[in-house]
């Protein structure tokens, strides 16, 4: 690579969010009403969402780290409870889990596409098991229609951890969030496809779901805020938390609802650059995300070389790289859930994650690429 070319925009950054210029606008159009909690434009951010997927209802939380608590909350996930999830995943996902006091039982993965198969699944259940977490790593959906007749018949609910997920689709063209019998829970984190600053969103199976969810996000009060402004009084009915989303939140949200088409093509677009400038490098293996189905949230590659010392000259050189993620099996605070996954170990101590965000142009990917094989060649 000719280091005297000028740096494209956006590769010394592995993510970062895009701004479309009417997020300050929507922000200035709540902040005078003084009501910065749950209001007018959260509700309106849920219809919109709930719009977009095709489905009767959504309930936004304050992250995506909260959605999938309060959705385990929801069905009753609690000790003595099993939840399968793979180890190739942000702490949140076991974390989530060990907070509602249930216990994590890891999964291998598909080194091909970094995510649990219906015949992982399968093998790590237990006779305690009571929920599974496909995690929908870059975004890509994960099928376990082949079991799930067999997990219903044990009493096993399906929760999806779709935080890279938003946009994406089944390969029969159904919205991730739009499956009637799952529990789908999406982040909307400043990098994430859709970005509320912080935020997530639930989509609940039925609407007594989704009242049960809007009472564990505030309190366990029964009714509205906008109900409760005309009572003396109101109901708490059972546990809660303040897990609502802000309408500051939710106004950000809305402005980049907007574009939402817009920034799911220019993914699409990128990830598509990448995989035709990375071929032919010797080496080096594209994970699959199935990117005609998928708005892409990463692009990670599996490397057969030193992968920490192409990291690390990588890093030297201005190149945003990262490691999504470390196995949390071999983690000090999951330890007691330890299982041998040998595969998960193999490839994440392989996968590299390259530059990836609406900023970039396809010249920030040639660039990204070009340094890439310099850093294999100086490292080999």
């Amino acid at each position: 690579m000719n280091t005297t070319t000028t740096r494209p925009p956006g590769v010394e950054r592995n993510a970062a969010p895009l701004l479309h210029g009417t997020e300050a606008v929507a922000l200035g159009a709540v902040l005078p009403s003084g009501q910065w909690g749950h209001g007018p434009a959260t509700d309106q951010f849920e219809a919109d969402v709930a719009d977009m997927l095709g489905v009767t209802d959504t309930v936004a939380v304050n992250s995506g780290t909260s959605a999938l608590h309060l959705a385990l909350r929801s069905i009753g996930i609690g000790p003595g409870d099993d939840v399968v999830l793979p180890s190739l995943t942000f702490c949140a996902s076991v974390q989530a889990i060990t907070w509602n006091g249930a216990a994590p039982r890891f999964a291998e993965i598909d080194p091909r596409t970094l995510a649990v198969t219906p015949d992982t699944v399968l093998e790590a259940l237990t006779p305690n098991t009571r929920a599974v977490i496909p995690v929908l790593y870059g975004g890509r959906a994960v099928d376990l229609a082949p079991i799930r007749d067999h997990l219903a018949g044990r009493g096993i609910q399906i929760i999806e951890d779709a935080a890279h997920a938003f946009g994406s689709r089944y390969p029969d063209g159904t919205m991730v969030g739009a499956d009637p019998a799952v529990l789908t829970c999406f982040s909307h984190d400043p990098i994430k496809n859709l970005t509320t600053g912080q935020g997530g969103t639930i989509v609940p199976r039925t609407r007594e779901e989704a009242a049960a969810l809007r009472s564990l996000r505030l309190f366990g009060i029964v009714q509205s805020k906008d109900a409760r402004a005309s009572l003396t009084s109101y109901e708490v009915q059972g546990a809660g938390m303040r897990f609502d989303m802000s309408q500051l939140n939710a106004a950000i949200g809305l402005a980049q609802l907007q574009h939402f088409p817009q920034t799911a093509a220019h993914r699409q677009y990128l990830w598509r650059a990448f995989q035709a400038e990375l071929t032919g490098l010797e080496g080096v293996r594209l994970v699959d995300l199935d990117v005609a189905n998928t708005v892409p949230f990463n692009c990670v590659v599996v490397l057969d070389h030193h992968r920490d010392d192409v990291f690390r000259h990588l890093r030297e050189h201005g190149i945003g790289v990262a490691v999504h993620y470390p196995p949390n099996h071999t983690q000090a605070a999951f330890l007691p859930w330890h299982r041998d996954l040998p595969v998960t170990e193999q490839v994440a101590s392989q996968i590299l994650g390259l530059p990836f965000h609406p900023v970039m142009t396809h010249d920030s990917v040639r660039y990204t690429v070009a340094a890439l094989a310099d850093a294999i060649k100086a490292t080999s």
